[in-house]
């Protein structure tokens, strides 16, 4: 395939983030690019490989602006840190305080949340009928913030944020109950899980817990029942830790990977501004998931 990417209808992407090794993202761009006759490169700068924090992030945006990117993703851990190096963002991204896309368009770099329609768009298939009164939501980084408006966007009656940074967390329902309700969404410390845990309905865990690169589980397996669904963000691996005890105990489970395709569809239609095959998509993720 033809890797002019000063042409014209040609696109070089990157993904910044640490840790990002395994991720599917580049080959399922890709992938769909060819089945569209794209000119299309996707390339992994992971602040590992390059030996830098994530302090840095506005360097390697300013160097892929001049090199000739098209955009960005952007992931753990620097959603939230990038906003600073921007021109604009999507309302969305605005309200969320997050971004996971920057596209350069006329001089700009603008960016947009494509997380949250991505897990609206798996909630909405993969767990279709479970109950929404009482939501808790682990995690109020960049992924976790996207997930919050998602689940309150498809009906959630009430989503209750915890981390560790309680302050962040706070931050968190303030912004979203300014745009949804007040009354629907509330924070805490990480440390009140096993106390709410067992009036909630479901579960969203959004913290780097179950990534290749930070292995093991954030929620104690004592506090899984069958009643209680779980919803995973984190897809490589595919099947965390967390997601295999709850499936030991009977739960209803969804993982990330339907969230990472969905995001990516819509990341891509921003990049490129042609419309990708979803479902398409999807049996690639399968593919190269397995």
């Amino acid at each position: 395939m033809p890797t002019d990417f000063g042409a014209p209808g040609a696109h070089l992407i990157g993904l910044i983030g640490a840790g990002i090794g395994p991720s599917l993202s580049p080959a399922l761009h890709e992938r769909e690019a060819d089945a569209l006759g794209l000119r299309y490169q996707y390339r992994r700068l992971d602040l590992l490989d390059l030996g830098i924090g994530p302090e840095r992030i506005g360097d390697l945006l300013a160097a892929a602006r001049l090199t000739g990117y098209t955009g960005l993703n952007v992931t753990h851990p620097v959603k939230q840190a990038v906003i600073a190096h921007l021109d604009a963002l999507s309302e969305e991204a605005a309200v969320l305080g997050a971004v996971n896309t920057v596209l350069f368009k006329g001089g700009k770099a603008i960016g947009y949340n494509t997380d949250a329609s991505g897990f609206a768009r798996s909630a909405m298939g993969g767990l279709a009928g479970a109950a929404l009164d009482r939501v808790i939501l682990l995690g109020a980084g960049g992924a976790g913030a996207a997930v919050a408006h998602a689940l309150l966007g498809i009906g959630a009656g009430h989503v209750l944020v915890l981390d560790l940074d309680t302050a962040r967390a706070a931050g968190l329902a303030d912004a979203l109950g300014a745009h949804f309700g007040r009354d629907r969404i509330d924070s805490g410390p990480a440390d009140a899980l096993a106390a709410a845990v067992a009036g909630a309905d479901g579960l969203v865990h959004a913290t780097p817990t179950g990534m290749a690169e930070h292995p093991g589980s954030a929620v104690p397996t004592g506090l899984l029942r069958p009643d209680l669904w779980v919803a995973e963000v984190v897809y490589f691996p595919l099947e965390t830790a967390l997601l295999t005890a709850a499936r030991a105990a009977g739960c209803r489970v969804l993982d990330g990977g339907r969230m990472a395709v969905y995001q990516a569809v819509d990341s891509f239609r921003l990049f490129t501004g042609t419309e990708p095959d979803a479902d398409r998509m999807l049996r690639h993720f399968d593919e190269l998931a397995r």
